[in-house]
């Protein structure tokens, strides 16, 4: 999770494998601490998740065989230019290695230490900016 002005305000644990963004979020119950004032917007990776709050925000789905509308297709742009600082904000912490590298390590929760570490410096770095 981060804010718009992208600083990273929760990690979820690193999970060993492919796991869909929704089944982890489900399981980590990140979204039921958030106020129903506060929008939070995903991608489409978390279909369904408007029908569980009310503060969601997705972008509409193009029907299959159809078209979207210039509203639903002006709607999905707004929705973008919001959800792009969370992207911003992922990137930069990938600018340092650690997170993205491959490593053959089997210390109990390095990838979390690296990644925590990794958005504390990517925090500091907007910070001192």
């Amino acid at each position: 999770m981060t804010d718009q002005a992208k600083r990273v305000l929760v990690l979820s644990k690193a999970r060993e494998g492919k796991v869909h963004d929704k089944r982890q979020l489900d399981e980590e119950k990140l979204v039921d601490f958030v106020p129903d004032e506060v929008p939070i917007h995903v991608d489409l990776g978390f279909q369904g998740l408007q029908k569980e709050f009310v503060n969601i925000r997705i972008p509409d789905k193009k029907p299959r065989g159809k078209q979207l509308t210039e509203e639903q297709k002006q709607s999905n742009r707004e929705k973008s230019s919001d959800r792009v600082k969370c992207e911003h904000t992922i990137s930069g912490i990938k600018r340092y290695k650690v997170a993205t590298a491959v490593y053959r390590n089997h210390i109990r929760d390095l990838d979390d230490r690296f990644m925590l570490t990794a958005a504390g410096l990517w925090n500091f770095y907007l910070m001192a900016a």
